[in-house]
């Protein structure tokens, strides 16, 4: 009968780490990538791993108005809850008139749509904030300029889902500013619109 020896304390240690160090390396590359997202090493992205939990988008499409005409155009809505950047934070400028204050409700009947644009000169600032009265909506907040090109237009923060927005922009360019909503529920909304600052005018599109 052949005696086994029993394996050495070392080799059991080392044994314990390999299996340590390759359960980290599988946490690290493939479950964290496919099952939270999380991809410290972008190896989860290159190999689609971080697909796998992602969630499912939705395209829809809107109609626009540009310059007083109508344009379709598709737009990806994100998951609700989605962090939206900001780019053009509010900066102090030296004006000659006060800012000026403007409250509006606009009634959105069910699966219609609005746009509501501010007129701001290049370098204009305001201040804004929005809330619905009942259920999420859809709004896309973005700004044309015509002599850019009659379908030109810059999005400020990601389309996205909600019950309300608040936020401030610096006007890149002279032109139009605003919101388009979209009700895609199955009852009416009412959005209350407070923007605050050196706006020239207020262009309500109407329901479409």
């Amino acid at each position: 009968m052949n005696n086994i020896d029993p394996p050495s304390k070392g080799s059991l240690l080392k044994a314990t780490l390999v299996s340590i160090v390759a359960a980290a390396i599988i946490l690290v590359l493939v479950v964290l990538p496919a099952e939270y997202g999380i991809d410290p090493t972008g190896i989860g992205e290159a190999t689609g791993l971080t697909q796998l939990n992602a969630e499912a988008t939705v395209t829809i499409e809107i109609t626009d108005i540009i310059g007083g005409n109508e344009v379709m155009r598709e737009v990806e809505i994100p998951g609700f809850g989605e962090p939206t950047p900001l780019p053009n934070p509010a900066v102090f400028q030296q004006q000659e008139d006060a800012p000026q204050t403007m409250t509006m409700e606009v009634m959105i009947p069910a699966e219609g749509s609005t746009e509501i644009k501010l007129v701001l000169d290049e370098g204009k600032m305001i201040v804004y904030s929005w809330s619905v009265d009942q259920g999420d909506i859809y709004v896309d907040y973005h700004g044309h300029n015509q002599s850019f090109g009659p379908d030109f237009f810059v999005r400020y923060r990601e389309q996205q889902e909600g019950t309300e927005g608040s936020g401030s922009l610096v006007a890149p360019f002279y032109g139009e500013h605003g919101w388009y909503w979209l009700n895609y529920n199955e009852f009416d909304v009412v959005v209350t619109l407070t923007v605050t600052g050196y706006f020239d005018d207020v262009i309500d599109y109407g329901i479409f």
